[in-house]
């Protein structure tokens, strides 16, 4: 999907824009990190994927929609000017890649799903080198070795999974959704609010998502059976508030926030600690606890984010967007 970003030229943030920006981007990562932990008892007790993501898009889209409202303040031209983007964000980046990531799971095991859409930031050095000739160097491309060795030690893919041909393509095009959402948040240009782009992406995802229901191509089935995290039970809507508030509302708005801030090569690097956000909450809510090589795999994402940012070009810092 074409579009123009903020990071044309590559800028290295002032300090502090950058310590804001890594600050919105760990918030993000760990707050999407959340959604699978939360969701597997759902799914455990008769909630599809397709209910799930719908559900969580909806209620997000539901409480961000006045926040949005308040942010545009009128300003209607903003949307009317950037349809195609606004439509652009919604379909891809929040429906699109929601339902592709899902109908992948259905078809192979979550952790090689996983490692193959969170190959999105290579995507995203990929496009920003093509379209605009930002070629990265070499400690960026260490960076990349190293954080995808850890994912790949993280989501423990050594031991053997197979991978089907159509898991593989849905996941592959759930990790082009992902390097859209970085690309598209990461564009300063058009003058849209992050709130505003994090509510209108949110509508139409939902929007999107529940004509893809209607017409069945998203299976969608609810339980209200209780569930239980950390041996505590809960009732069936209370993981799905915390989907819709917390894995989507602030991890989307704050996700913008971030992009904005740091570019989107780097905002992409640093939301892999999503992945290791939601092996720590799988340990403390489900009691999966990771192995060693997981904790390895961990530190080589941390350090490969680390390299990545030293890797960033050192150019005249910008102003804080809007938030």
């Amino acid at each position: 999907m074409s579009a123009v970003v903020n990071d044309t030229v590559a800028v290295r943030p002032a300090p502090s824009r950058l310590g804001a920006g890594l600050a919105f981007a760990v918030l993000s990562a760990v707050s999407f990190g959340l959604s699978g932990p939360l969701a597997s008892p759902l799914l455990d007790q008769g909630w599809t994927p397709g209910a799930l993501v719908l559900t969580r898009i909806g209620i997000a889209a539901l409480v961000m929609l006045p926040l949005g409202l308040h942010a545009l303040d009128g300003r209607w031209h903003l949307l009317r000017s950037n349809a195609r983007l606004v439509v652009g964000y919604g379909v891809v980046a929040v429906a699109g890649a929601q339902f592709c990531y899902f109908s992948a799971v259905s078809h192979m095991d979550v952790g090689p799903a996983l490692l193959i859409e969170y190959t999105a930031p290579a995507a995203v050095v990929a496009w920003m080198w093509l379209r605009h000739g930002q070629r990265p160097g070499p400690v960026t491309l260490v960076g990349a070795v190293l954080a995808v060795l850890g994912l790949a030690l993280v989501l423990d893919v050594v031991s053997g999974a197979t991978l089907s041909v159509p898991g593989t393509a849905w996941a592959l095009a759930a990790m082009l959704g992902a390097a859209t959402y970085f690309v598209i948040s990461a564009d300063e240009s058009n003058g849209v609010p992050p709130l505003v782009l994090a509510t209108a992406g949110l509508v139409v995802g939902t929007l999107t998502l529940a004509a893809l229901a209607v017409v069945g191509l998203l299976p969608v089935g609810a339980s209200r059976v209780s569930v239980e995290y950390a041996g505590v039970t809960a009732s069936w809507w209370v993981p799905l508030v915390a989907l819709g508030l917390v894995t989507a509302a602030v991890a989307y708005t704050t996700g913008i926030a971030a992009a904005r801030r740091l570019a989107s090569r780097l905002a992409s690097f640093v939301a892999l600690l999503e992945v290791l956000a939601g092996v720590l909450f799988a340990w403390v809510l489900l009691d999966q606890l990771p192995g060693p090589l997981q904790i390895a795999g961990g530190a080589l994402v941390l350090a490969g984010v680390v390299v990545v940012k030293l890797g960033e070009p050192r150019v005249a810092a910008t102003s804080a967007p809007e938030l």
